[in-house]
């Protein structure tokens, strides 16, 4: 398959999940208002809650991300392989150049954020850039860059809305059961079978929607890889980089849950498994599979 074909599957795809995820969020939303016997207004109130508070998160994305990174500004004569390649696929994306920043640590990785392309940031850690060759840094970069060009952080704080809209609607349906429930005239206009699924979905909505999260950072993963490729016209440079970050064996040490989405490659060097259903729970696609696409192309 082409890369053009590639950035096109990827793309239609991660439109099908969002899609699916929104309607997956109106219905929770109102299955659980309509058995508390609310309107349509809690809907709106839990979006507006949600949005609110990932408001702060989102605008001072960076600044947090790259505090919790430990990560400082590049200097172009010191670090001048990764400014220079920033610089260069920059232009190539037709992009702002992105202000570029390093992680003193030995483990192989990169992230990019920022809200949007005016206020991206690059960041690689000491290792990628002394292990890795010109052009598989090129590679590495041109990856970043596309999340940048593809708006893959704008996305993803969206996506974590509705997430944490889902949360907090199961959470205010457990609560408000409680109450309603100690009151017969409440209790009673819920339907057996309508109490019933609201009570299911309450329970198992926040982890299908954290699935969907999940499912969706993969997607962009695979569509960033072909982005890049074209970007580079050299898909074979991003699979041998990812190859050396993947056998690279050392833990990112300022990595953390939150931020582990971001990176190229899972900065936590955890124990494989084979069951099919263990891929569901990973922010980043298999990195053999993406290996193989990237060969392919």
């Amino acid at each position: 398959m082409s890369i053009y074909n590639r950035v096109s599957e990827n793309k239609y795809k991660t439109v099908a999940i969002m899609v699916f995820f929104t309607l997956f969020v109106a219905t929770v939303a109102f299955l659980l208002g309509k058995s508390l016997g609310y309107g349509n207004g809690f809907v709106g109130i839990a979006l507006i809650i949600s949005g609110v508070s990932s408001f702060a998160s989102f605008y001072f994305s960076d600044k947090i991300v790259l505090s919790l990174s430990g990560a400082k500004e590049a200097d172009r004569t010191r670090d001048f392989d990764l400014y220079t390649v920033a610089e260069n696929m920059a232009i190539a994306a037709g992009l702002p150049k992105p202000k570029v920043y390093i992680i003193e640590d030995s483990a192989l990785n990169a992230f990019a954020t920022g809200r949007d392309p005016e206020h991206a940031v690059v960041c690689a850690t000491r290792g990628l850039v002394q292990k890795l060759n010109r052009r598989e840094l090129e590679g590495v970069v041109a990856h970043e860059m596309s999340h940048i060009g593809n708006f893959d952080i704008r996305l993803m704080a969206v996506v974590s809305v509705l997430v944490g809209m889902v949360a907090l609607i199961a959470d205010w349906f457990t609560r408000q059961l409680w109450w309603k429930g100690r009151r017969d005239d409440d209790r009673n206009r819920i339907s057996a079978a309508l109490f019933l699924i609201s009570l299911v979905l309450a329970a198992v909505s926040p982890l299908i929607a954290t699935l969907i999260q999940l499912a969706i950072s993969r997607r962009r993963e695979f569509l960033a890889d072909a982005s890049g490729a074209l970007l580079t016209r050299n898909p074979d440079a991003l699979a041998s980089a990812l190859e050396k970050i993947s056998a690279d064996k050392e833990v990112l040490e300022t990595a953390t849950n939150a931020t582990a989405h971001l990176f190229i490659e899972n900065p936590f060097k955890e124990k494989k498994f084979s069951a099919w259903y263990s891929n569901l729970f990973n922010t980043h696609p298999p990195v053999e599979e993406r290996i193989r696409i990237l060969r392919q192309m």
